[in-house]
This record gives structure tokens, sequence and C-alpha cells, in this order.
């Protein structure tokens, strides 16, 4: 691959090190950092990139607050609720503008508006991860508490129990609900959470030390990790292929290209077209953090362009 305009190769280039914590275990869904063993976009910028897995957004932070990576991939809300708890942390790449959570109910449960989720036993991934923070935003715009539907842990077969009949609605993704229907899931109503909030699915999120002391090293990782999005974007098909030996999930090509297309889509937004892939719409995130004020799962509110910090956006 060509290195990206104004990136020079030399054999005695000294590559820095940037280790990734992400949500998720690794799968098709970020190809595009996997593949870097055979694309070499991250190398290109100088950059050796490690991927380090994780079980939830939380999780996500959690590795990044204790020093096992640099820079945390996790949804905006548990940036929210992280800052609420004291952490200085800032919010520097909106990875996906666009929201993917969903809510998949049985179609004998009575289910069709979140307001019907009262006294229903609802799945999530994680407490701490995106599907229960969503979740937690659905029932606060029906009006409704954590207390009025019981939550079950299912960890990553998160459809396992919904199922089997065992909860009458899971909190997922797109890509989840996409799997789960290609396995034969029929009968069953979608609630998106877009159509409550369209508050983005992640971001890429740095201590506010690190935005200050090594904000060349992180300016470098976001230009390199735009350039891998545009390839995932502009050439779908080899990334499906790699994702083949480089995730957990991914021996499907087909269902790695159609995974790889919902993915691509949620990193485009109007903002996004008109000033580049990464960039933040403030109002949005304003709003999911006020919600989250309102909801009482942080204490106090949060001043959102303190917050943003999109100096160190590719240009």
């Amino acid at each position: 691959m060509a290195a990206p305009l104004g990136i020079r190769h030399g054999a005695a280039q000294e590559l820095r090190k940037v280790t990734v914590a992400g949500w998720s275990p690794p799968i098709s869904e970020v190809t595009n950092m996997l593949a870097e063993p055979d694309k070499g976009i991250f190398r290109a910028r100088g950059i050796a990139l490690d991927y380090l897995p994780g079980q939830g957004s939380a999780s996500a932070i959690q590795n990044m607050l204790t020093g096992r990576a640099d820079i945390a991939f996790t949804d905006p809300a548990l940036l929210f609720l992280a800052i609420d708890a004291g952490e200085r942390l800032v919010a520097v790449y909106n990875i996906y503008p666009q929201n993917v959570f969903n809510l998949v109910a049985r179609a004998c449960s009575g289910i069709a508006t979140p307001a019907d989720l009262r006294g229903k036993r609802v799945s999530v991934y994680a407490r701490g991860s995106g599907t229960w923070i969503h979740l937690m935003l659905l029932l606060h715009a029906a009006g409704l508490k954590d207390s009025d539907v019981t939550v079950e842990v299912a960890g990553p077969l998160n459809f396992g129990p919904l199922i089997q009949g065992q909860v009458d609605a899971a909190a997922a993704t797109d890509t989840g609900l996409h799997v789960a229907r290609a396995r034969g899931l029929k009968g069953f109503t979608v609630i998106e959470v877009r159509d409550t909030i369209n508050l983005p699915t992640d971001v890429f999120v740095v201590t506010e030390r690190a935005f200050r002391e090594r904000g060349a090293l992180i300016a470098d990782f976001l230009a390199a990790y735009r350039d891998s999005a545009r390839w995932m974007i502009d050439r779908p098909d080899e990334a499906a292929r790699l994702a083949v030996t480089r995730v957990i999930n991914g021996r499907d090509e087909a269902m790695n290209r159609e995974i790889i297309d919902l993915r691509n889509a949620s990193s485009i937004s109007e903002t996004t077209r008109r000033d580049g892939l990464g960039h933040f719409d403030p109002g949005v995130m304003q709003r999911g953090a006020d919600m989250l004020h309102e909801l009482g799962l942080i204490r106090n509110r949060i001043d959102v362009s303190a917050v943003i910090r999109p100096e160190l956006l590719p240009r």
C-alpha cells in the first residue's frame, strides 16, 4: 500500500507504540485496525498499533486509566460517567457518529415502545456496557427507571437468552441484530435508540494529561485511524477478505462484508461529510450528557464543550 500523502517511509523510521483499549474482542467491526499487519496503515504514520480487547466500554476506559492502554475506544455515555466520577478525560475523535444501539423484543412480549418495558426482563452485554447505558436512555425517555425492568447480563452471546425465551428483550446493536437475523431470528420487534437520541456510538478518549503531553503522538494516531477508516469505506471487499484471518468472528467473508457495510455507514454523518471523519456534533453530545444527568446516572451537569477537544483531528 502506498503511504498517505506527506508520509515518507524510511528504513530507520522509529515506530511509536500506541495501544488502543477496545470494548470488545477482535471482531469484524474493527477490521480497519486489525488488518494492520496486512496493510501497515498505522506504520505508515510511524505508529506501532496494538489492540487490547475488552468486555464493554467501561473496561476500555478502565484499561486506559490503569496504564494498560493509551487510548480508549468507548461509548460517550461511559465517558460522561467516568468524568462525573472525577476522571479527567477528553474525547478526541468521533468514531461512529451514528447511534447503532437497539432493543430487540419478542413478538409475544407485548413490547412495541420503550414504555412497554415496565416489568420485563431485558438482557445486556454487561453492566457498564453501551447496551446497558442505551437501555437506560430508552427507559428514561419513557419515564421509567432501572428498577422497572429486570436486567440480565448475558455477555457477548446477548441474543442467546432471547432466542431461548429466557428474557423478553435484548439490548443490542445493529451488527448483533444482523447476525441474529442471519442465523434465523424471526418474529421480533426492533426499537432503535437513534429514534430517541442519535448519540454517537463510540469515541476515542484520552486523559487530559496525555492530551497535553503526548498531543503529537495522538494526532498521528488519529490521522492513521482516519486513513484506516477511509480504507475500509473505500475497500470493503478487501477488508471483508482480510477479516477472515484477523478476527474471531470472521470466517464467513460475506457476513464480514455485511457487518463492515453497517459499520462504515455509522462512521458517516452530515457533520463528517462537511468537516471530515472524526468530527463531533456538540449539540447531540450535550443532549446525551443532559439525559444522563436527568436519569441520575451522573450527579453533575457536564459542559460538553470542555470535553470535546477537536484540535488533534486531521486537517
